[in-house]
């Protein structure tokens, strides 16, 4: 992994089946939150609930995300085992993405 790019291991627990997986994340400022590829949930048969509204997703480059809107969100636990809603939308080749409102809760220390 380059040099320039924060490396993190997180271990998400499930609510419904008490599994721990390993996810090494991409932490992005640019994201407003957490957020989980589709796939990725599929794969792990993570129990998803529905959003009562559903939220509009844009890459980095402004264009619409090909999975179009958010609509499931899946609780889990993660860090320090706190609770945490992730919106799975389809992220490409990443499993998870931490964005800014973990960087202003967490606070990292970046060297």
């Amino acid at each position: 992994m380059p040099k320039q790019s924060l490396q993190l291991k997180v271990e998400l627990k499930t609510t419904n089946m008490q599994e721990v997986l390993s996810v090494q994340p991409l932490v992005d400022s640019g994201a407003t939150s957490y957020f989980l590829d589709s796939s990725f949930v599929e794969h792990h048969w993570l129990t998803i609930h529905p959003l009562y509204q559903v939220i509009l997703v844009y890459n980095v480059n402004s264009t619409a995300n090909k999975a179009g809107t958010v609509k499931n969100v899946v609780k889990a636990y993660n860090g320090y085992t706190k609770r945490a809603l992730f919106a799975v939308t389809s992220l490409g080749k990443q499993d998870m993405i931490l964005g800014y409102t973990w960087l202003k809760e967490h606070n990292p220390e970046i060297d």
